[in-house]
């Protein structure tokens, strides 16, 4: 039975005597938590035309799409991989980037980035969805031959993201507990002044080497990896002992482990949330009367 559900949100909200169905359960969990003025299209158990019909609708207005169903993956591109059927969520995002997700885990077992071409039709009763990109070439083709929810959202989101803690805080956090750069390292002092800024934490590894220290919150790119270079020669030009660098951050940018590996740069992945949590177990522990005497 097809069960379709188009409507303008904010809605009123049910009575418990009118929840009859997991399905009906569902219609009110999205017109309760999704306020938005434009309308949203919920099909639960469509048949196999009417999912490509919300489908392709949705693809042409660049909306939020979500399907649940039975389906299968092939990707071709830079390697290859076949997914077989199972039970699985799809979502397509209104920047043309997908992603497959199994029951379990947090990453997608398929995904293409933000960018991609979609193409839908129906084959022998299964719904294909095509999302191609041209540089570099890969396309992802889902099938599916049962479809239980699709669903076309015109979300809205303006919020911003704040990471658990800033770069000041990766830095108390080094500073709190070194061994979160490497076994053995000793911070000397932090926001060294030198002819281009300052040195986020200044130090000595177990070898007696002079350790500068670059902190980025954010995925760290080329202009970081430059900013520790100039660091690291006001350094170098005002003692003859050994330097090494380190670029700190969540993660870098494409290229830059190259980049870094041509300059005999080192990077350190820290995750923000990690600092947090040293940060928030060394309150106890006099960590600003720490800092100070630093």
């Amino acid at each position: 039975m097809l069960h379709c559900v188009e409507f303008l949100a904010p809605l009123r909200h049910f009575r418990s005597s009118e929840i009859l169905c997991s399905e009906t359960m569902l219609l009110k969990y999205l017109a309760e938590n999704l306020s938005n003025s434009k309308p949203l299209t919920v099909s639960v158990n469509p048949e196999i035309g009417e999912a490509e019909k919300i489908v392709r609708e949705a693809l042409s207005q660049r909306k939020t799409l979500l399907l649940v169903g039975n389906c299968w993956v092939h990707y071709h591109g830079r390697a290859s991989s076949k997914l077989e059927p199972g039970e699985r969520i799809l979502i397509i995002k209104e920047d043309g980037s997908l992603l497959v997700h199994r029951s379990v885990g947090y990453e997608p077992v398929n995904w293409q980035p933000p960018g991609c071409i979609f193409h839908t039709k129906i084959r022998d009763g299964i719904l294909e969805i095509h999302a191609v990109r041209q540089k570099p070439p890969e396309s992802v083709q889902v099938f599916f031959d049962r479809v239980h929810i699709v669903s076309a959202l015109s979300l809205r989101d303006s919020g911003e993201f704040a990471l658990y803690a800033s770069e000041e805080d990766m830095q108390k956090a080094i500073l709190a507990e070194p061994s979160l750069l490497e076994e053995a390292f000793k911070p000397i002092s932090f926001e060294k002044r030198v002819e281009p800024g300052f040195v986020d934490v200044y130090g000595i590894d177990k070898n007696g080497r002079l350790v500068v220290v670059e902190i980025k919150r954010k995925t760290a790119g080329k202009e970081a990896v430059l900013q520790l270079v100039k660091y690291i020669e006001a350094v170098k030009s005002r003692t003859s002992r050994e330097v090494r660098g380190i670029l700190v951050a969540p993660n870098i940018a494409k290229d830059v482990q190259r980049l870094l590996e041509t300059l005999g740069l080192e990077f350190k992945a820290l995750n923000p949330k990690k600092c947090a949590e040293i940060l928030k177990r060394a309150e106890t522990k006099g960590l600003e009367a720490f800092l100070k005497e630093e």
